[in-house]
């Protein structure tokens, strides 16, 4: 036991040496999380709109209005025709296009179906669909105000056939801002990447050097070089958790709900199926580049892309979900933000938990196996 711990403090001397692995660990990740949970946000709270106005009535204008007093839509330009307008949508000034057809007033005063066009850009479908969304809900209050201002014009009272009051009420994320959801993501994502990249450089690193060859004339084994390499990047690790989450609470408001006792509990398993990703990278890695490109393109961008970090995974092909039950980062993203965003613990998330526990011990013993004092 000696022995480990002497070989650890021997890890962190070298870190100390090091600058820029402190920069890395202690800086760098607050400054992703603050990047990412500020460029990560597909919220649409501002849908700029080109408006072709031909009617020109009071209709229309009040039309205008209820779209601006929503608070989702603002007016770049009008114009006078279809050339102007897609100039408009092409160049990206707009992602919305409104036109209201001459006999719009006409329509309406008459109680015919009245017609308006709109044109949305789609090469951003997520944004095209929300502000979709908000059109029509602005339309439905628009046509039902016209439609009880007819009746009353008319002389008939409007009695509803049916009370029916709606009370919406939205839990965990009472604003519905994704940077809410997005950003426990981005600590497990922090988290995966330090010890990942960190551990698949560490053996690497030492036959690089050449310290390598001198491990293996010591009389330590090879469990105790790999408990020796691996413990300083679990501790890193966890001093890159704290800091994330104390950032997280500060720059971004967002309170951890659940147990701070369980969510360090699941990150050290989910640890050991990182760490022992890393050391697999960096057993199979000749050189250090070799090893970074490895852990980058080979480990971290597949779990990242089929975790549910920023796709969900029910909008995946049926072959693509089954792949995601394979990898570690979906479990836990499903347990951090659980504990994070809605405060459950082990009594809801025990199975997560339980898979991945059996896939960081599986990881880890290949890992392991392949591990060596010997050269290759």
């Amino acid at each position: 036991m000696k022995m480990i711990i002497n070989f650890i403090i021997k890890e962190f001397i070298q870190f100390r040496r090091d600058p820029k692995m402190f920069v890395l660990i202690l800086i760098a990740p607050v400054v992703q999380l603050t990047l990412l949970g500020y460029a990560v946000n597909f919220d649409v709270e501002n849908v700029h709109t080109v408006v072709m106005d031909n009617s020109r009535s009071s209709e229309s204008r009040q039309l205008l209005n209820k779209l601006k007093g929503s608070g989702y839509f603002s007016f770049e330009s009008f114009v006078d025709n279809y050339q102007d307008l897609e100039e408009q949508i092409m160049s990206g000034t707009a992602i919305m296009g409104l036109v209201i057809p001459e006999d719009f007033s006409t329509a309406i005063n008459t109680g015919k179906s009245a017609k308006i066009q709109t044109i949305f850009d789609g090469s951003d479908g997520n944004s095209a669909s929300i502000a979709s969304g908000y059109f029509m809900e602005v339309i439905r209050d628009f046509s039902s105000s016209i439609t009880v201002k007819r009746f009353e014009l008319s002389g008939t009272k409007v009695m509803p056939l049916v009370n029916l009051e709606n009370q919406t009420r939205v839990w965990y994320n009472p604003e519905l801002k994704t940077r809410h959801f997005m950003i426990p993501g981005i600590v497990g994502l922090l988290l995966m990447l330090i010890t990942i990249i960190l551990t698949s450089l560490a053996v690497v690193k030492e036959k690089e050097i050449g310290t390598f060859e001198q491990l293996i004339v010591t009389p330590l084994k090879p469990y105790q070089i790999l408990i020796g390499k691996l413990a300083p990047f679990s501790i890193l690790g966890f001093i890159s958790v704290i800091i994330v989450l104390s950032a997280m609470r500060i720059i971004f408001g967002i309170p951890v709900k659940g147990s701070i006792v369980f969510l360090f509990f699941s990150s050290t398993i989910f640890i050991i199926s990182t760490l022992g990703l890393g050391l697999f990278v960096s057993t199979i890695s000749k050189n250090q580049q070799q090893a970074m490109m490895m852990a980058i393109f080979l480990v971290m961008m597949p779990m990242i892309f089929l975790s549910g970090f920023t796709f969900p995974i029910e909008n995946m092909p049926w072959i693509i979900r089954q792949l995601t039950y394979l990898i570690p980062l979906r479990y836990f993203m499903l347990i951090i933000r659980g504990v994070i965003l809605k405060g459950i613990g082990i009594a809801e998330l025990w199975q997560e938990l339980l898979v991945l526990f059996l896939m960081g011990i599986g990881i880890m013993w290949l890992a392991s196996k392949r591990f060596s004092k010997r050269l290759e």
